[in-house]
């Protein structure tokens, strides 16, 4: 083929693989998606193994699915995650094209809301031999007659082919028994995680009535504390972390498990076990020293002894989850800050808590103290300006992730010292913060609202002698008679001069949360709120939200894969036209109550032209794109 002038056109030198998969990885995965369609060679190079971790294919049982399921023949490994199986021919026929063209180069499988026979899986399961995780949850079709896995044929071709399996999750299953649970356990004998969240397990009724192991047959009928003990003990080498949340385990029993010899925990979560108490919690941290996860949130019985015994004995402790523990205080936190492995701490819910120990601890004079990375403190009513600030202070170069949600007491001051000291944070979330205004974001705080007086707490009603008032209290001011104060067109120049601490100062943001901080407006969100790299952001019942800030939005967040605008009245078709141009990666779009949308854009988002109904589509965690209205 010859150009215009009549020469021979010079053939562009291709680029090694080597390189073009060095190029590719500074893209994001949505840009990297759209660079895999420019030749053969950029789509090899996108398809490098390492950018292949962590990708789950999740897709519906239908028709469409099985030429999806060749076409990922061509990859070295996989994960899949496939809704909505049932017993016809097409979920048959799908799971059977699974087992030929994948087999061995299958990670890991989960099938979620599904209700399939046990021929079909058992058709498929020999076929997976280097299967790690195997999802089964809420599958109670496969367990309600008891016969899976009766046959020993059936038993010798499913251990030949999950023997290697390290992840097995058995949570919400109705009529798991002694006698089906010992049948799959048999087939998995190095699991490294084991989950029995929301199971009935009998953990205070004993259905063999102390009879021996092996003297009669096991249950088939319920699954007992007994049974579960004899697994832990067989696997004791291997089994690291275990999912006991939503039963009815009482104290005794965790304490049985806790003491069974040889074995060694690291990760134990027991969220929503309401019948476990600070005994039992004790005996956990007696038993499993070296425990690095624990979640032992919803557990409303617990109290600060409870603190105390996890601050004292689990001095390798990572991860600490503690939400919705009502009756916790802060008795005791200022002695968990002082482990020094801590760097996750979610006390979201507690009522009781106002960041004085908090403060305390981090502050204490051990030098050894918790570096926090995450830092949940939602709902925590009693939180105050002061202890934000000096949390931020003494958190400021470890903290990456900040949930305040709902801290109604939290104000402008906070926004400040947050954008001040937490220059690496990652993650913020301010979520029906009804205090935070417009001045908080840009960092241009009002004297008067730094009085101390408002630090010190609610000191209760003022007495007055005023005349025609005289022996009464004054009354305390109303919501909705506190007013802000507007910015003006000189304030919004001031601030585009000076250099002070605004939420700009954040340029690590990944994801923030503003939704339902009604007193914000397009004065600030058109001004501080961008961040090229930010991915997720809510700006959801703001009322004096209007195009103006979804348009800025647009021009200077374009990596946005999730933005939520629900409930803004003040948002058109305009604004998403004005927008949608820009955002190339944005994935997910909430504009369920925005009254002034339309089914008449006059401009479609390009990422809306590629999704199509959910029984003929490819729906991975990296592409799938969602739009709620």
């Amino acid at each position: 083929m010859e150009d215009s002038d009549g020469e021979d056109p010079k053939e562009t030198p291709e680029l090694p693989l080597e390189i073009l998969v060095y190029i590719l990885s500074f893209l994001h995965a949505a840009d990297r998606k759209e660079a895999s369609l420019v030749c053969r060679s950029w789509y090899d190079a996108s398809q490098d193994l390492r950018f292949q971790k962590n990708v789950t294919f999740s897709f519906p049982a239908s028709a469409a699915s099985l030429a999806l399921v060749r076409g990922l023949a061509r990859r070295p490994r996989c994960s899949l995650r496939i809704s909505q199986l049932d017993g016809f021919s097409v979920s048959r026929s799908l799971l059977l094209e699974v087992g030929l063209c994948l087999g061995s180069k299958v990670d890991s499988l989960a099938l979620p809301g599904s209700s399939i026979t046990e021929a079909s899986l058992l058709a498929l399961l020999p076929r997976l031999t280097s299967l790690r995780r195997l999802d089964v949850r809420g599958l109670d079709s496969l367990f309600m007659s008891g016969a899976f896995l009766s046959r020993e044929e059936h038993r010798r071709q499913v251990r030949s082919a999950l023997s290697g399996l390290e992840e097995l999750d058995l949570s919400d299953l109705r009529y798991l028994s002694d006698l089906t649970f010992n049948r799959l356990t048999g087939c998995t004998p190095r699991l490294r995680r084991l989950s029995l969240a929301g199971c009935h397990i009998a953990f205070e009724f004993d259905p063999y009535r102390g009879c021996p192991v092996g003297a009669v047959e096991d249950s088939s009928a319920l699954l007992s504390l007994r049974n579960l003990r004899r697994l832990l003990v067989e696997q004791r080498s291997t089994l690291r972390a275990l999912d006991l949340s939503r039963t009815s385990i009482t104290p005794e029993s965790l304490r049985i498990i806790a003491q069974v010899e040889g074995l060694v925990l690291e990760e134990l979560h027991l969220q929503g076990c309401k019948e476990l108490t600070d005994y039992s919690v004790e005996a956990l941290v007696k038993h499993q020293p070296r425990l690095l996860r624990l979640d032992i949130s919803s557990c409303t019985e617990l109290t600060s002894r409870s603190v105390e015994a996890a601050a004292q004995g689990l001095q390798a402790l990572t991860h600490l989850s503690l939400s919705r523990d009502w009756r916790i205080t802060e008795k005791g936190l200022a002695e968990l800050l002082s482990v020094s492995s801590l760097v996750s701490l979610d006390l979201s819910e507690c009522l009781h808590i106002s960041g004085t120990e908090l403060v305390k601890g981090l502050k204490g004079p051990n030098a050894a103290r918790a570096e926090l990375q995450v830092l949940n403190l939602r709902s925590c009513t009693y939180l105050r300006d002061l202890a934000v600030f000096s949390l931020t202070q003494l958190l400021g170069d470890s903290l990456r992730e900040l949930d305040l949600t709902s801290c109604v007491n939290v104000t402008d001051l906070s926004v400040c010292a947050i954008a001040t000291y937490l220059q690496k944070l990652e993650v913020l979330r301010l979520g029906w913060c009804k205090e935070v205004t417009d001045w908080g974001l840009l960092g241009m705080v009002q004297k008067s609202l730094c009085e101390p007086d408002d630090e010190m707490g609610d000191r209760g009603p003022r007495f007055t002698r005023m005349f025609g008032n005289m022996g009464f209290f004054q009354p305390p001011r109303m919501p909705f008679e506190e007013r802000p104060k507007l910015l003006t067109q000189r304030d919004l120049q001031q601030f585009q001069q000076r250099a002070g601490a605004s939420l700009l100062a954040l340029k690590r943001l990944r994801e923030l949360d503003l939704s339902a901080c009604g007193k914000l407006t397009d004065s600030s969100v058109t001004q501080v709120v961008r961040f090229p790299e930010l991915q997720r952001l809510s700006l959801s019942m703001l009322p004096e939200l209007s195009d103006a800030s979804l348009a800025s939005v647009g021009r200077s967040c374009r990596s946005l894969t999730s933005l939520a605008l629900s409930h803004c009245p003040g948002v058109t078709d305009r604004g998403v036209a004005q927008a949608a141009p820009f955002l190339h990666r944005l994935q997910h779009l909430h504009l369920s109550c925005c009254n002034n949308i339309t089914d008449s854009l006059p401009y479609r988002p390009s990422f809306l032209q590629d999704v199509v109904p959910a029984d003929a589509a490819l729906q991975t965690s990296e592409n799938a794109g969602r739009l709620q209205v």
